[in-house]
């Protein structure tokens, strides 16, 4: 389903992995590969199509959440503001993502709003991977400087596919599938610890979560 305003959010419950990044920077792409589904998610040539936030529930047991694309300047103004309005009402609501995955294109150096982003993901509390697209088309040294260029830029670690790679960058690819597994292994651990805190907070042994606040308030906004 797609929401052009907060009132259309999923209210069922499920765990919501959020995807997000620059235009083009491959996230239908990445979402078609991750669910083996072609054509599911739209992809196109001209950034900026993704107009609202559109909603994938994955075998009724979560959602993959696809953000508008953000940094694309032939964009009207007015349409960047509502955007804007719509992804923080949605990352800032009672529906926020269990985990933000956000998108650096891996052949170019990572920008300052994707710098704000993961700054402005950890002022708000929002657990997140950073993940490199386009892995395939790095040779393998490339992609090992691209992962540390990343890493020290945004202020992660890096990680190739292969390890242990939560909370580190991870680089990974929609054709040849590289990264994939262990991007899938991240998301089933945090829908592991998303479970088991509810099942705590059922039984009353974990507290309801407090209401969320704003520390960018008046401050610039990232999307």
């Amino acid at each position: 389903m797609s929401a052009a305003q907060p009132d259309l959010f999923p209210r069922d419950g499920f765990p919501e992995i959020a995807f997000m990044g620059r235009s083009n920077v491959g996230k239908s792409s990445l979402l078609n590969a991750l669910l083996g589904v072609k054509g599911l998610a739209r992809t196109s040539k001209s950034p900026g199509r993704t107009q609202a936030i559109h909603f994938y529930r994955v075998n009724d047991r979560l959602y993959f959440v696809d953000l508008p694309g953000y940094g694309y300047a032939k964009v009207p103004r007015e349409m960047r503001a509502a955007w804007q309005q719509l992804v923080e009402s949605y990352l800032q609501g009672a529906s926020r993502p269990d985990l933000a995955v956000q998108l650096v294109d891996a052949r170019h150096e990572p920008t300052d709003l994707d710098g704000e982003l993961l700054e402005w993901l950890g002022a708000r509390g929002i657990r997140h991977q950073i993940v490199l697209t386009k892995a395939d088309k790095l040779s393998r040294s490339e992609r090992a400087r691209a992962l540390q260029r990343a890493a020290g830029w945004l202020g992660g670690s890096a990680g190739e596919p292969g390890g242990d790679a939560a909370m580190k960058v991870l680089a990974v690819s929609a054709v040849t599938g590289d990264g994939l597994p262990q991007l899938w292994k991240i998301i089933d651990d945090v829908l592991e610890l998303t479970l088991n805190k509810a099942t705590l907070r059922a039984a009353g042994s974990l507290p309801a979560p407090g209401p969320r606040g704003n520390p960018y308030r008046g401050g610039r906004n990232t999307l």
